[in-house]
């Protein structure tokens, strides 16, 4: 059984189809044409654009290639604040030997 998004994650996911949309409309591009060059329906295209948690990621990274947008993708999980702070956790410190006397 899938688990709904939390409300905040379900926000955020919208969020980001809202920016698409606005990306779209910034190229005065339309639905048709924008879903045509990513090869999917303008039905899943308004899903990504409503941020549908059940569209697949490569689909938004279609939409994203044809708004000429693909390197956004890179930026997604790019400074991974948490991992660093547990990483920094486990580091130990070795001690310095002691100096020799000449």
């Amino acid at each position: 059984m899938k688990r709904p998004l939390l409300p905040k994650h379900a926000r955020m996911l919208s969020s980001l189809g809202e920016n698409i949309r606005l990306a779209r409309l910034r190229r005065e591009l339309s639905s048709e044409q924008i879903a045509e060059r990513a090869g999917i329906a303008r039905g899943t295209l308004v899903k990504v654009e409503k941020g549908d948690e059940g569209v697949a990621l490569g689909i938004y990274f279609r939409v994203l290639i044809a708004l000429n947008m693909a390197d956004d993708i890179l930026l997604l999980a790019k400074d991974d604040i948490l991992g660093r702070k547990l990483q920094d956790i486990g580091l130990t410190t070795r001690e310095r030997a002691p100096k020799r006397a000449q």
